[in-house]
Order: C-alpha cells, then structure tokens, then sequence
C-alpha cells in the first residue's frame, strides 16, 4: 500500500492497539512477553525519533535488527522478532504500515544446537506427516519442503539456495552449493558445498512437483529456484513458517493440546503457527534426522557429512538420543555373549 493511502499512527498508538487486539485470546504469560518485546522496539523508535509507523521501510527494520543484536543472544532475538512481526502484521491490517513490511523483518541464523536438544521432530511424528502429505498434498510445496529438512537434515538457508538445475536425476541426489555472490551462501561456505543421495522414490515427488506443482520462477541472476513463491526464491523465515504450520498435529490428526480449533491462537488466518506447542521450527526436524540416523546406527561420520556439521557439535547439540537409546546402538557393535 503506498504510504499516501495509510493512516497516521504513533509507535505508542500501534503498540497499544495491538496489545488491545491480543488480549482477549492469549495468556497472561503472553501478553506480559509482548509488552516486553516491543518495549525494546518503542525505545528504538524513540531513539531514531520515529513517530509515525506509516515512514518505516525495509532498511528501517534492519536496522532494528542490527540494534537489538548487540543486546541479546541470537535465539531470544528470534523470539522478540517474531512478536513484532506479529505487530506489524496487525498494523498493516489497520493501514499503519506497508503490506509486506513484517517479511522484510530477517532474523539472524540461530547457531548450531542453540535450541534445546529436547526440541525435535520424532521420526513417528515426521513418518505421520509425510504420509498425510503424500496421500493429500503430493508433490506440493509443502510436501517436498518437509521431505527434504526430514530426510536430509539440511538447514534452510541450503534447502532456499538450491535451484532446479541443482537435481541430478540420474543419481537420484541433488547438489548443494555456496554461491554468495548470487545471494545464496552455505552456513560453512565452501566447506558446506556437497552431493545429497534423497533415492528414487523421493526424487520421483521432486520431479512431479517441478513439472506440476513449482511456480515458475527466474532470479536476477538467471536461476530457477527449486522451491519458490509468487514472488521468488523463499526467505528464511518464510520457510520457518511453513515448516511450522506443516508440524502442528492439527494438520494431520486431532489436537494432543484440548485446544478449539476455533479460538486457537496457533490457527486461522489470524493466527500464527510458532504459538502450538508442538510445532517445530526446521532446527528441529534437522536435530530429529540426525537423532534417528544415530538411532539406526549410522555411522557418525556419514551423518556429519551429509547433515554438515562436525561431529563435535553434532554430539554436544544435536544427539538428542537418550542413555538407553544409546546404550542400544553400542550393543549391535559389541560381540555376542
């Protein structure tokens, strides 16, 4: 919308009408972590004498980003992030703000193993999901997104950098490479650059998606995106969104948590995916994939290399097996007694 058509809203009035908006439908604990929130973003714009949301831009919002960076830890800002992503998807609902601000709102790559180990995708609940795509949603977007994070293990900033000439359907693999001067990087740079196996039957779906299901896209730097929107190559966070949404149970089975579909903040077009408890951000199928290859007694080193990850921070943050688990995996080495 252009900024001509918006009307004029203080950070105060913004904030207090989104607060206002929230309120009736979310917990206490909630509401108290919004205030907080984006009491971080109010003295930012104090700071920058901010006193009209219709001004903000892109540029704008980086520079928040960049603010509050030197502040907190890259995980609690992933967190007040996406609060005030939420706020200005509400203002711009009033025509406070630009449509299409709150994707401009990047969130800096959480490190290796900063969430908990306990935060993962069970392969039960991973076999369950992909299952119900396959039967409903083949070949979709959402299908191949889940298929590739689940059976790959690879983080999102590779799953957004491939293209579709990076398939290689006469190995059933594809290719992942380090192209930053295009806009695609690789967490470890050419050090992340390697060949993935995904097998016959997974690259079938990945073939039926391109040729049926992909939106035709072509980037500044005359490459197809594998995985693209109406409006190209996917953000991040965008993709954090749909991995979100896709593991709520509520998508493929009845909800474990008693909630109303009806009044669920994790539901609905107003709603926002990351509030189910028992969804799951892509660290967590890729913490998943790494346990269950562990759990079937791949070796560890195959599991680095594929999922790139050294084997010190894959044992420290990404083996989420417990004791028992462990102890199981060793028995098949040891002889028999």
């Amino acid at each position: 919308m252009p900024t001509e058509e918006l009307q004029p809203l203080t950070p105060m009035e913004g904030v207090e009408r989104y607060l206002s908006y929230r309120e009736p439908s979310v917990r206490e604990s909630t509401m108290a972590n919004a205030r907080t929130r984006l009491r971080h973003f109010l003295a930012w714009c104090r700071e920058r004498e901010i006193e009209n949301l219709n001004e903000l831009t892109g540029r704008d919002m980086a520079d928040f980003v960049s603010w509050r960076r030197g502040e907190v830890k890259a995980l609690t800002l992933q967190k007040q992030l996406s609060t005030v992503r939420a706020a200005i998807r509400y203002w711009a609902d009033i025509e406070g703000v630009s449509e299409g601000l709150a994707e401009k709102v990047h969130a800096p790559e959480v490190p290796d193993g900063a969430e908990s180990r306990d935060v993962k995708l069970s392969r039960e609940r991973a076999e369950a999901i992909l299952s119900y795509l396959d039967r409903h949603h083949y070949a979709s977007r959402t299908h191949v997104v889940m298929m590739l994070l689940w059976n790959t293990g690879m983080r999102r900033g590779a799953l957004r950098s491939l293209d579709v000439d990076d398939l290689r359907p006469d190995d059933n693999a594809l290719v992942i490479e380090h192209r930053p001067d295009q806009g695609t990087k690789l967490k470890n740079g050419e050090d992340g650059e390697r060949w993935v196996f995904i097998g016959p039957q997974r690259f079938t779906v990945l073939d039926d998606y391109v040729s049926q299901e992909r939106i035709e896209q072509v980037d500044e730097f005359g490459r197809r995106p594998l995985i693209t929107t109406r409006n190209g190559r996917p953000t991040g966070d965008t993709i954090y969104s749909w991995v979100n949404r896709a593991t709520r149970p509520c998508e493929f089975r009845e909800c474990p948590h008693d909630r109303d579909p009806e009044t669920c903040d994790a539901v609905g077009a107003g709603g926002y995916a990351s509030r189910c408890p028992s969804a799951r951000s892509p660290h967590g199928l890729r913490r998943g994939h790494i346990t269950h290859y562990l759990n079937e007694s791949v070796p560890p080193e195959t599991v680095s290399e594929r999922a790139d990850v050294s084997l010190g921070v894959l044992y420290q943050h990404y083996d989420a097996r417990t004791q028992r688990e462990k102890m199981e995996v060793r028995k098949e080495s040891l002889p028999d007694e």
